[in-house]
């Protein structure tokens, strides 16, 4: 009886957690649209080390900048990232490419993300050398499902800017991760090398939210996580412990209309072989941003409200 006495208690509290939320601390804009365009300097890179000789082989995507447009609306957010050959640091990444595909959304306190990467082109670099390999392919697609304890801490004002965080918070955020990753490397003389590895970490994560004169903002934490490691290469499977880490950093300017930051982001994934190798998967992240918020067509306003009072969004 202790025990379900415990659990209740423990429920009540989230259910009152997910209704006192105080609107001076966030200012929503329901009727608006978010549109957000950035320059952002993104990779998904990948590290082995060998734990007896403490060497380390690192395969470092070509395309480093990319073009980022997001438009959000209340509980939905779309991010679409390209990396054209016109920007300075992609003219000599000769066929290289980078495509990105980022999607979010809020239900209630819960955050979900979905994260799609595809590259082709790597640098494999050594303590000794450097070498490009152009037909190293990666595709990546996966995301994260996260609560967040607090509702008086906004998340969407650092991510995603469709929120405006009026007074300082933190909240504990506690979450999921997976990914699965799909390594193809074509070589005209040795076979085709495949590779597939998922990803599954929990752990607990803490953010806070600085805010300076109203309108500026300065926020970071982080996540960190335990899980495993499923892979397959050459008719092999092996699985293996997992450890996690994510790290945010945020600052910016927010008003009723315009806004602008920038953001750092570093997400590392690593799990070691049987075979005394420990891979790193990382995915690093910089951003320079503004953007506008413009109000909404009435129809999109009103579908908007319908599919609401249907499943609850917010």
């Amino acid at each position: 009886m202790g025990l379900r006495l415990i659990l209740l208690s423990c429920l009540l509290f989230l259910a009152h957690l997910g209704s006192a939320q105080d609107s001076t601390h966030i200012k929503e804009f329901p009727d608006k649209i978010t549109a957000r365009l950035s320059v952002q300097t993104t990779s998904n890179s990948f590290a082995l080390r060998d734990k007896l000789t403490k060497s380390k082989t690192e395969f470092i995507p070509n395309d480093k900048s990319y073009l980022g447009l997001s438009i959000s609306f209340r509980s939905v957010e779309l991010d679409l990232g390209y990396a054209p050959n016109f920007l300075s640091e992609n003219k000599d990444n000769g066929d290289s490419k980078l495509i990105t595909l980022n999607f979010r959304m809020f239900f209630y306190q819960f955050m979900q993300t979905f994260d799609f990467y595809k590259q082709k082109g790597f640098f494999i670099r050594t303590k000794d050398l450097t070498l490009p390999v152009d037909n190293l392919r990666t595709i990546k697609i996966g995301g994260s499902t996260s609560y967040i304890f607090n509702p008086n801490f906004s998340f969407r004002a650092i991510g995603f800017q469709n929120e405006w965080q009026k007074k300082s918070a933190g909240s504990f955020i506690p979450g999921a991760t997976y990914y699965y990753t799909k390594f193809k490397l074509q070589d005209p003389v040795l076979e085709n090398q495949i590779e597939h590895s998922f990803n599954l970490a929990i752990g607990p994560g803490y953010y806070h939210n600085w805010v300076f004169d109203d309108n500026y903002i300065v926020s970071a934490g982080g996540i960190g996580g335990l899980g495993f490691n499923l892979s397959k290469s050459a008719g092999e499977t092996s699985l293996t412990g997992l450890a996690q880490f994510i790290f945010r950093l945020t600052g910016g300017y927010n008003s009723e209309s315009f806004f602008n930051g920038i953001t750092i982001n570093t997400q590392i994934l690593t799990h070691t072989s049987a075979d005394n190798f420990v891979l790193d998967d990382s995915i690093s992240f910089l951003e320079f941003y503004i953007g506008y918020r413009f109000d909404a067509p009435r129809k999109l306003i009103e579908k908007a409200k319908e599919i609401n009072r249907k499943f609850g969004l917010n």
